[in-house]
């Protein structure tokens, strides 16, 4: 069994097995040839059978020493889950990545816009221009509802359901649930919905919500330049992508009372640990439960 073909098996497992994402499984791709480039540049012989547990050290400490780790950390991910796929398959004992320690990545506060901040954000976008009613609609869907990037360029107009004020979600790994749909955003999309009929649409995306001038989806990166343009108006300083907006709902939401299951379920976390994070976020908010609650806080 040659590399190639072992990757390929792999991502077919992946795919169907474990349902993972187009995006995620080119991650994997992307760190599994990153070590098959440095086998054939050291012309080492090295198979997916017999591959040695010193060739992936060499690997890491030659090529990963230098990058930061998380990603190092992805990398050693991406190797462990190759070799126990083969393990699992029967092709191999033991795993010559099971003795490798993953660096210790320190936990990285997202950054979040106040609540003002995100109505200067809307407020920037110019309505007049030809899509300034399909960015400010944008902004408004992954602000009101909390969805990922790939959620939003894939979001079917079938699975908008207005009566119900409730969106019909395809998240990692193709695991459906369902969003609720704010009286905001739904107002503006259907704005949208009008000025969207008037392009010429390409059938294979009729379905599509947000779509480009030559009536095709638009791409994840188009709709990071949407959110990097329009927080270029606005007076702060901070990063701000569509991963703020995600976040920037989960803190409001728990700011204002909003229990933490409830949360995960809309943003679609597996597990409720990735969803803590929020806790960590809102300290101002905390210190004023605390001065107003505690008879020691003030």
């Amino acid at each position: 069994m040659n590399w190639d073909s072992s990757f390929k098996n792999f991502k077919n497992y992946l795919k169907l097995e474990r349902g993972l994402s187009e995006n995620s499984i080119k991650s994997y791709d992307f760190d599994l040839s990153l070590f098959k480039k440095f086998l054939d540049f050291n012309q080492i012989n090295d198979t997916p059978i017999n591959c040695k547990t010193e060739t992936i050290k060499n690997y890491l400490r030659k090529n990963l020493s230098d990058k930061k780790s998380r990603s190092q950390a992805r990398s050693i991910s991406a190797l462990k889950s190759f070799f126990n796929y083969l393990v699992f398959e029967g092709l191999i004992k033991e795993s010559p990545v099971s003795n490798i320690e993953s660096p210790k990545i320190e936990t990285k506060l997202p950054e979040v816009l106040t609540e003002d901040e995100v109505s200067q954000l809307i407020e920037s976008i110019d309505l007049s221009h030809s899509f300034g009613q399909r960015n400010r609609t944008i902004i408004e869907v992954l602000y009101g509802t909390g969805i990922r990037v790939s959620e939003l360029v894939n979001l079917k107009l079938s699975n908008i359901f207005f009566k119900e004020n409730i969106l019909k979600i395809t998240g990692k790994g193709n695991k459906e649930r369902f969003v609720p749909l704010g009286k905001v955003a739904s107002t503006e999309i259907k704005k949208y919905k009008e000025s969207r009929y008037k392009l010429k649409i390409d059938d294979k995306f009729s379905d599509i919500l947000f779509l480009n001038k030559y009536g095709r989806c638009l791409t994840r990166s188009m709709i990071f330049k949407i959110i990097s343009d329009a927080s270029k108006s606005i007076s702060s300083e901070k990063k701000i992508s569509p991963h703020t907006l995600r976040h920037s709902f989960a803190t409001h939401l728990l700011k204002n009372g909003a229990d933490l299951r409830t949360i995960q379920l809309i943003l679609g976390h597996e597990s409720i640990t990735t969803t803590e994070i929020y806790t960590h976020l809102d300290t101002f908010h905390l210190e004023e439960v605390l001065k107003k609650y505690h008879p020691r806080g003030d």
